[in-house]
């Protein structure tokens, strides 16, 4: 108990069913200053990625990668100091909120674009890749018609997107075996 009232101060109350959570001031500058902090470093590390390429499909798949962490915590960053400091322009605050919202889609279909794109991972992976783009499309449209209402609609969003791509690690494993199989027959 005493742990807990210690403490107080940097906890908030949950929140409600469907309503929005609200940051204490400490998260609001926590969130504002560790976001802030990568955005120089995923700008260089995009520019490395993309110079170190060596033809043109990983260029485009580094500036995919790079630009959807870019994006990430750039959005992300705004959005906490609007919220943080502007929270009286509710309507701003509301946009910035659906758009860190929206690039979270994007940039989980971002992280995914360089092992799908880059690595022979069996006939399944070609369709993943349109998958996880139009999961992506698909929950941004979500986020505008429906922000914040059914929490679990948007975690299942999530969900699909972050772990549907496993299931090319089944396709990739059956199609190794049958290139060894091949292989071994020849």
């Amino acid at each position: 108990m005493r742990f807990r009232n210690r403490f107080q101060r940097f906890m908030n109350h949950r929140a409600p069913a469907n309503g929005r959570y609200k940051p204490t001031c400490y998260e609001h500058a926590a969130n504002c200053y560790t976001h802030a902090f990568l955005i120089v470093p995923a700008i260089v590390g995009s520019a490395l990625l993309h110079r170190l390429s060596d033809d043109c499909w990983e260029k485009v798949t580094a500036w995919i990668y790079g630009m959807g962490l870019c994006a990430l915590f750039i959005v992300s960053t705004v959005f906490h100091i609007v919220s943080w400091k502007k929270s009286h322009l509710r309507t701003v605050e509301h946009c910035f909120h659906m758009c860190d919202r929206m690039v979270i889609y994007f940039f989980i279909a971002a992280s995914y674009t360089p092992w799908l794109n880059l690595r022979e991972l069996g006939p399944l992976a070609s369709h993943m890749r349109w998958f996880i783009w139009l999961m992506a499309a698909g929950g941004t449209i979500y986020v505008f018609l429906y922000h914040e209402k059914y929490k679990v609609v948007e975690l299942f969003f999530y969900l699909t997107m972050g772990f549907s791509p496993a299931l090319v690690v089944t396709s990739m494993v059956r199609h190794s075996c049958i290139i060894l199989v091949t292989s071994l027959n020849s």
